[in-house]
């Protein structure tokens, strides 16, 4: 599933193409993707301008200048792709824009999520409230975290995939996170201190910025808005190399499923 520097990577690539841009066609081949998508969607969008590309957690938002915001969540597969050739079955949305620029939404499995919201009251949203902290926003800091870890008594790195507390930061980068500030990801939660949970803090915002400006990681289906897949996957530390050195002492890393989630970590370093 495209986590946070996924998603911020194709918002990113959205906006320097598209904001501004004028809808002038919508082509709708399914009646819903998780949910049904919104009613008359291509007679509501159809003339409307698009004046800013927003991303709440692992959720695109694209307002529009109607007041109303274009909500989108990739799911497990989807794919949003700036012009090319058509994408095949999977294609159920094609946006049309002014200067004949075109945005393909794909998605095989079909996970994904498409809804129209009052921009004034995104926060209402049933797939927002209730989302946790950002962790790329100032405020992510030492004393947000400890606060928000030391009353869960629950596997860390469980806690950092609870997107009630910190949105986004999904499995990949929850291992590269813990193994850069050395920290076990089977430990409790609220053992960690305020130097610890700053080093932590730290670590999260690293590794997702690192991400960001490799485009992403693409294991599967995941590329970016021009069709280039990410590579951040090329510096892995720990994820996906068990019984390979670990690079900080050597020893082979391990794999455990935690919570249902495959977890690598080195047994030596991370306490």
């Amino acid at each position: 599933m495209p986590e946070l520097p996924e998603v911020e990577t194709i918002r990113r690539g959205l906006a320097a193409r598209l904001t501004g841009a004028r809808i002038e066609g919508i082509e709708q081949r399914r009646a819903a993707l998780r949910f049904p998508l919104p009613e008359r969607l291509a007679a509501r969008l159809v003339g409307r301008r698009t004046v800013g590309f927003d991303r709440r957690a692992k959720y695109l938002l694209a307002s529009l200048d109607d007041g109303w915001t274009l909500l989108l969540h990739l799911g497990m597969s989807g794919r949003l792709v700036l012009d090319g050739p058509p994408r095949g079955p999977h294609e159920h949305l094609t946006f049309r824009f002014a200067g004949g620029t075109v945005l393909r939404l794909v998605d095989p499995r079909r996970f994904g999520a498409v809804d129209l919201w009052p921009s004034g009251r995104l926060g209402e949203h049933p797939l927002l409230r209730g989302l946790g902290f950002e962790p790329l926003e100032p405020g992510f800091d030492a004393a947000l975290l400890q606060g928000l870890l030391q009353v869960r008594r629950v596997a860390l790195k469980s806690a950092l995939m609870d997107q009630r507390l910190v949105v986004g930061v999904g499995n990949i980068y929850a291992n590269e996170a813990l193994f850069r500030d050395r920290l076990s990801p089977r430990r409790l939660a609220l053992t960690v201190g305020p130097e610890r949970a700053a080093r932590l803090a730290r670590a999260i915002r690293e590794v997702l910025e690192a991400a960001i400006a490799k485009g992403g990681t693409t294991l599967r289906d995941y590329v970016q808005a021009n069709g280039e897949l990410g590579s951040f996957q090329n510096d892995f530390l720990v994820y996906e190399r068990e019984g390979e050195p670990c690079p900080a002492c050597g020893r082979p890393i391990r794999r455990i499923v935690l919570a249902g989630r495959a977890t690598y970590f080195c047994s030596r370093c991370q306490r």
